[in-house]
């Protein structure tokens, strides 16, 4: 097993996420989304909302809510630089629904001065946090 290892580290700007060995990295890339296995190719990449999926030493599943960044890859070490990320266990279901009504209630007013465009980024990123808890 330890010959299919690389290190993943997941970065906020409040804490260290994820710090370990992991078989396999997968994410939302904003092109299109990616899998690293161990001596993946160097790569740099913008990471869209969405979720990331890691599978860790123990052969174990985690997944992360995210809300965009960077990804690098190199030597057989990737640093993925979010904005946010949520372990699936660890999101406030309760909160991301009310993020996703009041955004909603947002886009459905169309009031003037709303700005529409974070009003859906909102909306997408409560969306993706209920989808990756499980309630979505």
């Amino acid at each position: 097993m330890a010959e299919k290892l690389f290190r993943l580290e997941i970065v906020t700007p409040k804490k260290v996420v994820f710090s370990g060995d992991v078989t396999s990295f997968t994410a939302p890339g904003v092109v299109g989304g990616f899998q690293v296995l161990k001596s993946h190719a160097p790569l740099l990449s913008n990471i869209a909302i969405g979720e990331v999926k890691i599978i860790d030493a123990a052969d174990a599943e985690s997944r992360y809510a995210t809300s965009g960044g960077f990804v690098e890859v190199h030597d057989n070490k990737v640093v993925m630089l979010a904005e946010t990320a949520e372990r699936s266990d660890q999101i406030d279901v309760t909160r991301a629904e009310a993020a996703r009504d009041r955004a909603r209630g947002r886009l459905a007013e169309k009031a003037a001065g709303t700005d529409v465009e974070r009003a859906r980024l909102a909306l997408h990123r409560a969306i993706n946090r209920l989808k990756v808890a499980g309630r979505g």
